[in-house]
């Protein structure tokens, strides 16, 4: 159950820390939803940037971020994003534990949670997010369900914001009177509304799922019921 005893709640992940995310930070602020945004430390600089199908992808510099996302959740997305399960263990901790240290530096908060990168990972991931404190992880596999429940650092998302579903699991979802806790969890690149031109997506989805007294919004942390430590 999550708080105020509401059966139902709506996180939305959202990776990499790029330009588009100020246009996603500002319409997910006007519809009171709350977001978790997993970055790269490391790498987290404008002058890293590429293009992609037209679109010029480009990280942010870090000055400014902590009032960008104030009000949102930070996590974990490793220092350089790599294919976690293709380094040896002593390269995994350092890319999640310097990631992790440094987000709490320039946020001043704990940070608990983590996306993989590619949304890859192994056993020896796995153990290597546990041995640096983190609480839950995030794939990318589409569940299509809005069950809670299983190992937290495999959890995988109800969808992608392109998915085809999008809006009809999200009618579901507003529809339904649960007896269970249900999660409706929501990911993506924020780039790619750019380079589809489909901001519209989101806009829908917001509008749709927002302002509902039988919902909880909130970060990934707290619809996972994980309290943060400041």
């Amino acid at each position: 159950m999550f708080p105020n005893g509401k059966m139902k709640a709506l996180t939305i992940s959202y990776d990499d820390g790029v330009e588009q995310d100020r246009k996603l930070v500002e319409i997910l602020n006007r519809y009171h939803i709350k977001a978790t945004f997993n970055l790269n430390s490391g790498i987290q600089s404008g002058a890293n940037k590429w293009e992609r199908e037209g679109c010029t992808i480009c990280r942010m510099n870090i000055d400014g971020l902590p009032e960008l996302y104030a009000g949102h959740e930070i996590a974990v997305h490793t220092l350089t994003h790599p294919r976690l399960e293709t380094l040896d263990e002593a390269t995994i901790i350092n890319e999640i534990a310097e990631d992790k240290r440094n987000l709490e530096r320039i946020f001043g908060k704990s940070v608990i949670g983590m996306a993989y990168p590619f949304g890859t990972f192994n056993n020896t991931v796995k153990r290597a997010v546990r041995n640096c404190g983190l609480r839950y992880a995030r794939g990318v596999v589409s569940t299509h369900s809005f069950l809670l429940g299983g190992d937290l650092i495999e959890f995988q998302p109800t969808l992608h914001h392109n998915d085809t579903r999008l809006m009809e699991l999200a009618e579901i979802f507003v529809k339904s009177k649960p007896d269970t806790p249900q999660l409706f969890y929501l990911w993506g690149h924020s780039y790619e509304f750019d380079i589809n031109n489909n901001w519209n997506i989101i806009e829908d989805f917001c509008r749709l799922v927002s302002g509902r007294d039988d919902i909880f919004y909130g970060t990934n942390a707290e619809a996972f019921g994980i309290t943060t430590i400041e």
